[in-house]
C-alpha cells in the first residue's frame, strides 16, 4: 500500500501548493504526473514471472475514500486558481489547469471506478459524486450494467474496433453510454414489483447534480469558474474515454451461434506491468483481472504477463499515442493481429 499512497498522496500536495501558492508548483505537479512516472516506469525493470496470491491484500478503503474527499477540495481549487481567483499568471493558470485536469481525468477517475464496484453504498455514492462533479455521472450505470456485461463486443459502446480512431470513438462512447445506461436502469426499475418513484431514478441524481456542480462554480467564481468548471470536466471526460479506448482497442470476444459472447478471459484487456503509473492510477492497469473479478479492491488485482495482453509503454503514455491515429495503428494493429491468430489457433 505504501506506493499507492505515496503516488497519489504527492500528486495532491503538489496541486495543493499549485493552486494555492503557485510559483513554480504548478510546473512541478505537471512534471511529477507526466514526466518523472513515466521516466521511472522506462527505468524500473517489470519481472516477467506470474503473480503470486496474497491471501490477505489490503482493501485500500482508507486511501480511497481520502482521494475520493481530497477530489472536491482539488476542484474547488482548481477552479479558483484556473479562473482567475489566486491572481496567477496565464502560464501559472494552464499549467494549473494541466495537472489539476490530469488528477481528475486519471487518479480520480481511477478512484471512482474502485468506489463504484465497492460494497459499501456509501463508497459507492462517492464514486458516483466524483463522476457527477465531473458531469458524467451516467457512467455509473453505463459501466458496470453495460461495460461489464458486453465488454469487447459490439453491444458495448465503450469497446472500440480496430482501426476505429479515438475522434471517432469519443462521441461514439459518450453518446452511447448515457443512452444505453439509461435504457439498463429503465429496464431494471421496470422488473420491480412496486413502481418507484420518478425522483429515485439515477439519472435524475446524475442530471441535478450535473446542474448543481454548474451552478456552484457560476454563484462562486462567476462565468469563468463555469467555463473553467466545463473545460476540466471536457478534459477529465477525455482521458477516462482514452482509458477504455486504450484498454479495449480492437480485442472482442467470440459470439456462439445462439448470439452469447463467450466469457471474458484475461485476453479481452489491454494491461500495463508499469509499476509507478499503476501505483498512480490504483492498479486500473491491471484491466484484465479487474474485468475477471469487477468487486476485487484495487490492492489485490494480479498481473500475469504470460497470459494478459500488454502494452508497449504505460497507460498514459499509450493515451498520448491514441492520439494520433497513424501512430496509434502504426502501434497497435499488429498486437491485435496477433491476438487474433491466438484466437483462432485456440
Amino acid at each position: 500500500m505504501i506506493w499507492f499512497i505515496t503516488a497519489t498522496s504527492s500528486a495532491v500536495a503538489l496541486l495543493l501548493l499549485a493552486g494555492l501558492i503557485g510559483g513554480i508548483w504548478p510546473l512541478l505537479s505537471v512534471v511529477y504526473l507526466t514526466l518523472i512516472s513515466c521516466a521511472l516506469d522506462s527505468w524500473i525493470r517489470v519481472s516477467d514471472e506470474p503473480p503470486t496470491t496474497n491471501e490477505h491484500p489490503p482493501s485500500g478503503q482508507g486511501l480511497a475514500i481520502f482521494l475520493g474527499l481530497a477530489h472536491f477540495v482539488l476542484l474547488v481549487i482548481a477552479i479558483y486558481a484556473v479562473s482567475g481567483g489566486g491572481d496567477h499568471s496565464w502560464m501559472t493558470r494552464l499549467l494549473c489547469f494541466l495537472g489539476f485536469g490530469m488528477f481528475f481525468g486519471q487518479i480520480s477517475n481511477a478512484n471512482a471506478h474502485e468506489l463504484i464496484h465497492r460494497q459499501s453504498r456509501n463508497a459507492r455514492r462517492l464514486g458516483t459524486a466524483i463522476y457527477v462533479s465531473m458531469l458524467f455521472g451516467h457512467h455509473t450505470s453505463a459501466h458496470s450494467k453495460v461495460h461489464h456485461v458486453w465488454v469487447a463486443t459490439g453491444r458495448d459502446p465503450n469497446s472500440p474496433t480496430e482501426h476505429e480512431s479515438f475522434y471517432h470513438f469519443w462521441p461514439r462512447a459518450w453518446f452511447g453510454s448515457f443512452i444505453l445506461g439509461l435504457r439498463a436502469e429503465n429496464d431494471l426499475r421496470s422488473r420491480r414489483i412496486k413502481k418507484p418513484a420518478f425522483w429515485t431514478h439515477p439519472y435524475v441524481s446524475y442530471v441535478v447534480g450535473g446542474i448543481l456542480t454548474l451552478w456552484l462554480s457560476l454563484a462562486l467564481f462567476g462565468l469563468l469558474g463555469l467555463a473553467t468548471c466545463v473545460a476540466l470536466a471536457i478534459y477529465a471526460q477525455m482521458q477516462l474515454l482514452l482509458s477504455d479506448y486504450v484498454q479495449h482497442y480492437g480485442l472482442s470476444r467470440r459470439i456462439d451461434r445462439n448470439g452469447k459472447p463467450e466469457p471474458v478471459s484475461p485476453a479481452h484487456s489491454w494491461n500495463s506491468p508499469h509499476v509507478c503509473n499503476s501505483a498512480l492510477l490504483l492498479n486500473a492497469t491491471r484491466h484484465s483481472n479487474h474485468h475477471m473479478h469487477p468487486s476485487q479492491n484495487f490492492p489485490a488485482l494480479q498481473l500475469d504477463t504470460a497470459t494478459m495482453p500488454m502494452l508497449p509503454r504505460s497507460l498514459p503514455a499509450m493515451a498520448m499515442v491514441a492520439m494520433v491515429p497513424k501512430l496509434w495503428r502504426k502501434v497497435m494493429n499488429p498486437r491485435v493481429a496477433a491476438f487474433h491468430l491466438s484466437q483462432k489457433l485456440d
